[in-house]
């Protein structure tokens, strides 16, 4: 069944689920306060870099079924269902700043007329669910006739429209079966799939995407600490994480050692989990992300310190090549970057740091210069810093580049290189938890 869909907030996640949707066979209209945004992807064209994401629009875009509008009047009362696909940043006590989300909600509302489903896919503290559909039924003409259920994304930068089309599970947080029965002809394509399903309670759904985050992010420094302890201990994290993904338990995904995780979303979501831990007097889990902040954010000053200890302790005017600035592969975005925070830490220490990354685009800054190859940024370094795995980088040719280094030492800190290789062309390699391989 073809539905009538708005998607009310065009970023990374309103573009991509307003796409999908598109591809799922509704008529959809993306709605943004932003023109400029708005024209972009009207023309069928993405404002940011995310693989697939330019081709789905451009279709659906010349198909008829997706279009975009500044004018929250033209979907109030045509949509069948809302998604809120708004931002929640950190505020600066660290919690989630909803005001994006209240904005759309407050111009929205007043021109609800008729029974209406806002679905909020956003992730949120618990409890926000609620609180949006009270502010909806005080402001809408309707009332008590706006329902509000939740659809938490599950989205990884790189391959959000692969996990927007062929979803690894569905959550419906829902009050009524009217609501649960929109949300499945909605997803009616991917439900024919055998997608598991989670139908749930709002509260639940809320806790499941957050609770998802912080066990991702806990995982990924756990292995990060035992890296800092194979390092103390001579031991090597990559044999550590295969023989603990052996067991069923636990699973070889995500136990790769190297700089943490950053990126816009994990870092300010488990924050944000952390505050509304503490205001539900949950104080446990508030102390185990702080935990595993405090892991994340000291594995980025390891690698800054082990720079500089190659280096003999002091780098003032030494130059340095960064290969990376995203915060991941697969996407142009900077947002909580761990290579930028090791650039930045060794700029602070003096060094000249050149950087270079295949998509990221970073505005003009003093603290560095980007470079367009990896050539220029190698060129007379006296250390080069492997720090976000772009697959490009594994295909380097060590003698090619140990021509233009002034002085062949690399760290590798993803762990992603062929070590061998680039030893074998006279590199010093130096991967942080791989101690007894130095």
């Amino acid at each position: 069944m073809t539905l009538r869909i708005s998607v009310i907030g065009t970023n990374y996640l309103g573009a991509t689920h307003a796409a999908g949707m598109a591809e799922f066979g509704h008529q959809v209209v993306g709605v943004d306060i932003d023109p400029a945004r708005v024209a972009t992807l009207a023309a069928g064209r993405s404002h940011i870099y995310e693989v697939g994401l330019e081709p789905l629009l451009a279709r659906h875009t010349r198909s008829g079924r997706l279009r975009f509008t500044t004018d929250y009047a033209e979907i109030a009362d045509w949509a069948d269902v809302h998604f809120l696909g708004l931002g929640t940043p950190s505020a600066p006590d660290g919690s989630a700043d909803l005001s994006q989300l209240h904005s759309a909600v407050d111009a929205l509302a007043p021109l609800l007329t008729r029974p209406t489903l806002v679905v909020g896919k956003s992730t949120v503290p618990v409890g926000t669910a609620l609180a949006l559909q009270e502010r909806l039924r005080v402001q809408a003409p309707i009332g008590d006739g706006v329902e509000v259920a939740w659809n938490p994304e599950f989205l990884r930068e790189g391959f959000a429209v692969e996990d927007t089309l062929r979803p690894d599970r569905l959550v419906f947080g829902t009050q009524s079966a009217r609501a649960l029965e929109i949300l499945e002809q909605v997803y009616a394509i991917p439900l024919t799939e055998a997608t598991p399903v989670v139908r749930c309670d709002l509260a639940t759904a809320e806790l499941i995407k957050t609770a998802a985050n912080a066990f991702l992010a806990t995982k990924i420094s756990f292995i990060n600490a035992m890296a800092q302890m194979c390092q103390a201990a001579g031991g090597d994290v990559v044999l550590l994480a295969d023989a603990l993904g052996y067991d069923k338990r636990i699973g070889r995904d995500f136990l790769n050692a190297g700089l943490g995780f950053g990126g816009g979303c994990l870092p300010k979501d488990i924050r944000a989990l952390a505050v509304r831990a503490d205001e539900l007097e949950v104080g446990v889990l508030s102390q185990l992300v702080e935990a595993v902040e405090a892991i994340n954010d000291g594995q980025r000053n390891e690698l800054a310190e082990l720079a500089i200890e190659q280096l003999g302790g002091e780098v003032t005017g030494v130059r340095i090549a960064v290969l990376g600035a995203a915060f991941k592969p697969g996407t142009d975005d900077t947002r909580n970057s761990p290579a930028l925070t090791v650039a930045e830490r060794l700029h602070a220490a003096g060094a000249e740091v050149l950087i270079y990354d295949p998509q990221a685009k970073l505005p003009p800054r003093d603290n560095f210069v980007q470079v367009g190859s990896v050539e220029e940024a190698v060129a007379g370094a006296e250390i080069v810093l492997h720090l976000t795995e772009w697959p490009e980088f594994r295909y380097l040719d060590p003698h090619a580049l140990g021509e233009l280094a002034k002085n062949k030492i690399i760290i590798d800190g993803r762990l992603k290189l062929h070590a061998p290789s680039w030893r074998d062309a006279g590199w010093k390699v130096v991967q942080i938890g791989r101690a007894s391989t130095l």
